[in-house]
């Protein structure tokens, strides 16, 4: 039993039946988890080897999930088979996706919480029948009317959330690569990144949602280089900075192609006639 065993596990007692199952044998580090080359402000949260005591309710939770995420990955993956269904009723064709789990794995650890809708919504997410190929059958239709609803309003959580994931906005295949793996900002910016909004009164709180100002609004109708309130830019800036990264790309020419940017940008600005204004 090596010292992770000893010190770590060992401070997660109320979890033993799942530290259990991981067995005696060295300790498994699937790339997926254990990257260093994926490493950049600091490496995962995971407990100390000190067992919790007199917690609040809200530091139970936080422990909780701290500690059996850190359990979850020691443990095997999680096997399912997906069936799609592809059905005809007269000349209407429609098709219907699901899963069904062989091996929980690392869900074994999950078990008594409940289950994440807002991760499991997708259209593999449902638990269908056993279907035999070329099977058919009766069918009662049923036909329901709804109406499509507005986007929700961010939250705190839900905006930090669109940042990590922001390259889903982006047309362009490799600017979207270059996002998907930093997002805009980085983990330990982007919560500051949201204050600074915050203070300079560009959004505000109403309850739980985040709202633009007028402030806000204005500063984007204000800026008309379209370039600057996307997220391309981030997108271009984080793929040349992969590419230094790399060697593939000169970090010289990247200053000197920010400053023939910047310079064409002031010059729009400075040619541009109309009346630009953020209100009184």
């Amino acid at each position: 039993m090596n010292a992770l065993y000893k010190t770590t596990f060992s401070g997660v007692s109320p979890y033993a039946e799942h530290v259990k199952a991981i067995g005696g044998k060295p300790l498994p580090k699937p790339k997926r988890i254990f990257n260093n080359q994926k490493v950049t402000d600091h490496h995962a949260i995971i407990p100390t080897g000190v067992i919790p005591r007199a917690l609040s309710d809200a530091e139970q939770h936080v422990f909780d999930l701290i500690a059996r995420r850190f359990i979850a990955a020691f443990h095997p993956d999680c096997q399912y088979s997906t069936t799609t269904v592809l059905g005809q009723a007269g000349e209407i064709e429609f098709k219907a996706t699901g899963k069904e789990i062989l091996q929980p794995g690392w869900r074994k650890v999950f078990a008594q919480e409940p289950v994440d809708t807002q991760a499991d919504a997708t259209p593999t997410s449902a638990v269908m029948p056993a279907f035999t190929k070329g099977e058919s059958g009766l069918h009662q239709p049923t036909l329901t009317e709804k109406q499509t609803t507005p986007p929700k309003h961010y939250t705190e959580a839900t905006l930090l959330r669109a940042m990590e994931t922001a390259g889903k906005l982006v047309d362009d295949e490799t600017l979207r690569a270059a996002l998907k793996e930093n997002g805009i900002g980085r983990p330990s910016s982007r919560a500051g990144i949201i204050e600074t909004l915050f203070k300079r009164q560009y959004i505000r709180r109403k309850k739980k949602n985040l709202e633009a100002t007028p402030t806000g609004i204005a500063l984007i109708d204000t800026i008309h280089e379209k370039l600057l309130t996307s997220a391309e830019l981030t997108g271009q800036w984080e793929k040349k900075l992969r590419d230094i990264e790399h060697r593939k790309y000169d970090a010289s020419q990247f200053i000197n192609e920010l400053k023939a940017q910047i310079t064409a940008i002031v010059n729009d600005v400075l040619a541009d006639t109309s009346i630009r204004r953020i209100g009184e």
